[in-house]
């Protein structure tokens, strides 16, 4: 970010040629965002919406409103699919948690976005507390089960499939063409 009282959101950057490392980087950048998030909504209750908080505001909205969707995209195209096809019963519920959590973590960003917006036309919005701990709880437990779980098995069967570098390809040249980035 632009100002000390809210460090930069900076992460290394993962090559669309390793995608299940991007869909990692993602995550580290959405716990970095919720981290930002929590410490916002306590500086607008000690010093409102000045310029510090507008500016957190603003970088919050722009990573769930632009990056979040397309992760989220990414693993109902590429991480959901096989997961559901499995033979393995844990990998199948998995998958069914990732789809039902994504539902509320958009339902809840529908609630938080709005009060985000009002921050950053430098209102102060009712119920910002209330909405920001709301959409840090309902990534409670998501993260993780996509990182322990998730990512690893969708991996694991990519690998086992015979056509497997070539769908890792596609996954990666798919997750960068809708970003409009050109991979390597």
């Amino acid at each position: 970010m632009r100002n000390t009282s809210f460090p930069g959101l900076h992460s290394p950057a993962a090559g669309f040629d390793e995608p299940f490392e991007v869909l990692s980087a993602c995550h580290d950048r959405v716990r970095r965002s919720l981290d930002l998030l929590q410490r916002l909504a306590a500086h607008v209750r000690a010093h409102g919406a000045d310029t510090q908080a507008r500016d957190a505001a603003r970088d919050v909205a722009r990573y769930f409103n632009v990056a979040a969707p397309a992760h989220h995209e990414d693993e109902e195209r590429h991480v959901i699919p096989p997961l559901l096809g499995s033979a393995d019963a844990r990998l199948r519920e998995a998958a069914q948690r990732m789809l039902a959590d994504h539902t509320r973590i958009r339902a809840s960003w529908a609630a938080l976005e709005p009060l985000l917006q009002a921050l950053q036309a430098g209102e102060m919005p009712p119920g910002l507390d209330a909405a920001a701990q709301d959409f840090v709880d309902v990534h409670d437990g998501h993260l993780e089960l996509e990182d322990g779980l998730a990512f690893p098995g969708a991996r694991d069967l990519q690998a086992a499939a015979p056509d497997a570098a070539q769908r890792r390809l596609d996954m990666g040249r798919d997750m960068a063409a809708r970003r409009g980035v050109k991979p390597a």
